[in-house]
């Protein structure tokens, strides 16, 4: 991964768990600013891991459903152009406004991954798609069951 790369995963990952984790923080009385601001930079390495995480595991799954051999995981990776609508919905989070649009920029995000993963896998667009959905959903999920733990 390049250093823009790392950036910008890390930028949406800290906006993204921002987003998430300081009006939780806000609702608990008592707790002080440090321990906010270690739950924000340790959700900002969280989220920024699940994203970068995301087009391995929709691959993993590809490899699952399509057990023939695939091309090298490596041509599957975030770059600059296919990261720019992850980070502008993890902003759109940061004061959690328009959820829908939140959504559809995600969605956006991993219609841009659709493509080199049906490449590198050999599936068909919809097959890949549903990879890429599955394994976003199924990441934003644990992130949440994590986020609920901690915050409880």
């Amino acid at each position: 991964m390049s250093p823009v790369v790392v950036v910008l995963l890390l930028l949406a990952g800290l906006s993204e768990a921002a987003g998430r984790i300081l009006p939780m923080v806000a609702r608990r009385p008592g707790g002080s600013r440090s321990h906010a601001v270690l739950l924000l930079l340790s959700g900002a390495v969280v989220e920024g891991t699940a994203f970068a995480l995301w087009p391995l595991t929709a691959w993993t799954l590809a490899g699952l459903v399509r057990p023939a051999p695939m091309s090298d995981v490596s041509a599957l990776t975030w770059t600059p152009g296919l990261l720019a609508p992850l980070l502008l919905a993890a902003v759109l989070a940061f004061p959690l406004l328009g959820p829908l649009l939140h959504l559809l920029l995600f969605v956006a995000a991993g219609v841009g991954l659709v493509a080199p993963l049906a490449a590198t896998t050999g599936l068909g667009w919809w097959a890949a798609a549903a990879c890429v959905a599955v394994a976003g959903a199924g990441l934003g999920a644990a992130i949440e069951a994590v986020r609920r733990l901690v915050i409880a």
